[in-house]
């Protein structure tokens, strides 16, 4: 009976402590309703936002890009390219091992670790896995209705992301045309990245927004669009007239992007991943690496040791496929074997690997004599590569007139291969051909080639080029498809009175066409500057 005052003093104490924290939640929510910088914006699902278009015409509009833009949610793929694109792939191999950990963390902490295992230690200068790896991969992520959402907006884009700002700069205002990016810069000491990211400011969200210059003031009509479970960005979109918010189930059935609607063409990328680095693919690749180098050199060994036609065969059995394709009926294979006795057959093709000319060699096997033989024109083939090279390469100077005479007397030895692009291209597009070729002779055979790998790309613009070798053939499966082409008529060549950039012209819009390839006026030197900063002289 004595505890029974005790605990009747305890009830009022405790009734007193939460009646005054009560009263003060509801003062504050008051106090901050009643101010005219805080008010709440009002928020809707996304699909109103498809019934009211007029309501985005000359309005400023702040959208997430991983919860708006983006079709997954998920971010670690991006990481895992930048760390094996720039730091390696025991970098990517630790990244991965830590998955599970970054999972179990949240969102915030996680963000913390792969932005920490993948830039630390890596040069602010040097960094450019932003600008030549990721568009690609965000570009095939963007969802064609999340696209149409943004760009219905007439005025200012603001576009919001959790990565930093350095991963998706290019990306974004390049390729989308967005105006502004607000996200975490990274911490910088001596010119290498310490792997930390800026604190997110717990201030108002239109204190964040002083850092976007924006045409009017901070009190016009915003538009917002953020996801559910966007968590880390919530102050910066309260200063939204309106959020749209889209949900995961949503976003389960958008469509991907067609590249039709890219508002920039992506024509040129690197890096060595040709597909999206999931957390399982990754694990895959990881478990394939060793026995891709076991394969590598088998298939090396015994492409060099067994006759063609056997070789061949065995390299179909491992995985790396090809078809020659010849459009009319055995006319064009005739015609061949009838020019190729001749000598001084020129096959122009499209640069797709650096094995293009040893495909064709192959495919030749199968339409005329294996006694003639095939010499390939390179530009810029590692001395490693022109070294285990399985057919006789002849290397241009970049001298117009060595040039010219090299390519004379080769075509008076037989017959040679010859890419005019002068370098590679990932991508369904061909680039300018050169038109030292289309004064030599007037037996000029068009060559359309495609090629698709499966795991790594065997071309690099600013890595290292003596292992483009390896790395193509480590891919479990890969495929080439050579489509000869007709030989070019006379009356499309300099003897019948044609200029050079004509034929050449021509020739790339012949095989442009077969391959159903966009033709452009971009070269070589392009390429490598928008890749790695140089004119590509090697």
């Amino acid at each position: 009976m004595a505890g029974k005052p005790y605990n009747f003093k305890f009830f009022l104490f405790m009734q007193k402590v939460l009646f005054t924290r009560t009263w003060n939640k509801i003062y504050i929510q008051r106090k901050a309703s009643s101010s005219p910088h805080a008010s709440q914006p009002d928020f809707n699902k996304y699909p109103f936002l498809g019934k009211g278009q007029g309501t985005l015409l000359n309005k400023t509009l702040m959208f997430h890009m991983e919860g708006a833009l983006l079709k997954s949610s998920s971010v670690f793929p991006y990481f895992l390219l930048v760390a094996f694109e720039a730091g390696g792939p025991l970098r990517a191999f630790t990244l991965l091992l830590l998955y599970p950990i970054v999972c179990l963390v949240g969102e915030e902490w996680g963000l913390k670790i792969m932005v920490f295992v993948c830039f630390v230690g890596l040069k602010e200068a040097s960094f450019s896995v932003g600008r030549t790896v990721l568009p690609k991969f965000l570009l095939e992520d963007v969802g064609n209705e999340g696209f149409d959402m943004v760009m219905k907006c007439g005025g200012t884009k603001i576009a919001v992301t959790d990565m930093p700002r350095v991963m998706v700069d290019c990306f974004l205002k390049d390729y989308l045309r967005i105006e502004y990016v607000v996200g975490r810069e990274l911490k910088v000491v001596c010119g290498h990245f310490l792997g930390l990211m800026e604190d997110i400011k717990t201030s108002s969200g239109s204190m964040e927004l002083e850092k976007v210059p924006r045409e009017g003031k901070m009190d016009s009509p915003v538009i917002g669009i953020s996801c559910f479970n966007n968590s880390l960005h919530h102050q910066l979109f309260s200063c939204c007239e309106v959020v749209y918010m889209v949900s995961e189930a949503d976003k389960k059935n958008w469509q991907t992007l067609p590249r039709e609607k890219y508002p920039r063409p992506l024509i040129f990328h690197d890096g060595r991943l040709a597909l999206r680095p999931t957390p399982i693919a990754t694990l895959f690749i990881f478990m394939w690496i060793p026995f891709g180098i076991f394969l590598l050199l088998v298939r090396a060994i015994v492409f060099f040791l067994l006759p063609y036609k056997l070789s061949i065969l065995f390299l179909h059995f491992t995985g790396l496929r090809g078809t020659l394709i010849i459009p009319d009926d055995g006319r064009v294979s005739n015609e061949l074997k009838q020019l190729s006795k001749e000598g001084g057959l020129l096959y122009v093709c499209n640069h797709r690997t650096l094995l293009d000319p040893v495909y064709l060699s192959m495919g030749l096997v199968q339409v005329r004599p294996p006694s003639l033989s095939l010499a390939a024109v390179t530009y810029s083939l590692s001395r490693v590569t022109e070294l285990f090279a399985p057919i006789r390469t002849v290397r241009l100077t970049r001298n117009r007139e060595k040039d010219s005479k090299m390519i004379e007397k080769q075509l008076q030895q037989g017959d040679i291969v010859i890419c005019p692009e002068g370098t590679t291209c990932r991508e369904p597009y061909l680039l300018r051909f050169s038109p030292l070729f289309a004064e030599k002779t007037d037996r000029i055979v068009p060559v359309a080639i495609d090629f698709h790998v499966s795991m790594f790309y065997g071309t690099t613009a600013g890595g290292y080029k003596s292992l483009d070798p390896v790395f193509l053939l480590m891919n479990p499966t890969s495929h080439c498809s050579a489509t000869i082409l007709e030989k070019l008529p006379k009356s499309y060549t300099c003897k019948a009175g044609k200029s050079k950039f004509e034929v050449a012209n021509h020739v790339q819009a012949l095989i442009g066409k077969a391959l159903n390839f966009e033709c452009t006026s971009l070269t070589r030197k392009d390429k490598y500057m928008i890749l790695a900063g140089n004119e590509g002289i090697v």
